[in-house]
């Protein structure tokens, strides 16, 4: 393959990310824009963040898209701290997505104290570590820690599950 036809291919992924970059931005503008504004708390209304966001992503993306079309090119990842050679670790990321289905499924039913412990623990073994009793440990502290940030600090209502009443 010659030089000309991978920066062609290189250039049009990049524009391909601008223009994702443009459909998501247009789309928080959008429903920003849409937002009913029942009561204010504070001097910014709940459309501030999400029109300063999406109005930031399509900024991006437009100065994307122009540097592109003027030829400018993401530099190609080096891979200084991967082994490019290797292809994907599909034990880890299986065991990834069984922790958060994991969670998805007994957030309901244990609440979210025990299933945020186990997407933790879980995440934490498919990444390598094997000190169980540490990361159970700190597995538990943050998820109930979590649950109480949300709860308490966000109003959020998060499920307790079967620690309700307990927490």
């Amino acid at each position: 393959m010659s030089t000309s036809s991978t920066s062609v291919k290189q250039g049009r992924s990049e524009l391909g990310v601008a223009l994702l970059l443009l459909v998501l931005g247009g789309w928080a503008v959008i429903d920003a824009l849409r937002l009913q504004e029942l009561a204010i708390r504070g001097p910014i209304g709940p459309k501030t963040v999400p029109l300063v966001v999406g109005g930031l992503l399509v900024l991006t993306a437009v100065l994307l898209a122009i540097d592109v079309l003027r030829g400018g090119r993401g530099e190609q990842e080096a891979g200084e701290d991967v082994d490019l050679g290797h292809g994907s670790d599909f034990k880890t990321l299986g065991l990834l997505v069984a922790a958060f289905v994991a969670n998805a499924l007994l957030i309901e039913r244990l609440g979210w104290p025990v299933s945020g412990a186990v997407l933790f623990f879980g995440t934490t073994y498919a990444l390598g570590s094997r000190h169980f009793i540490r990361n159970a440990i700190i597995s538990i502290v943050l998820s109930v820690s979590t649950w109480y940030l949300f709860y308490l600090g966000l109003d959020i209502k998060l499920p307790a599950g079967i620690l309700k009443g307990i927490l």
